[in-house]
């Protein structure tokens, strides 16, 4: 079987694509974008929690990563779609 990758792709409206990014394991209403100040921040957080009668166990999964705009690209002309 094949597995699906999850991804979200950056762009200005200038048709330019800035980022792939890789959000693998994230279900898109996990996944945070702010653009402010030139700069690009996604972050993603997840926790499950599996309770078995005798115990509980949580896994729990954070991801960021933030960079600067290119020069020449304003925040409003940002775009994002997962």
């Amino acid at each position: 079987s094949r597995t699906k990758r999850l991804g979200m792709m950056l762009n200005s409206c200038s048709g330019q694509n800035l980022a792939l990014i890789d959000v693998k394991g994230f279900d898109p209403r996990d996944i945070t974008v702010t653009v402010k100040d030139g700069k690009v921040t996604v972050s993603a957080e997840r926790k499950v929690e599996c309770n078995t009668g005798l115990s509980k166990t949580s896994n729990y999964k954070k991801f960021v990563k933030e960079f600067c705009l290119p020069p020449g690209v304003c925040d409003k002309e940002v775009t994002y779609s997962v």
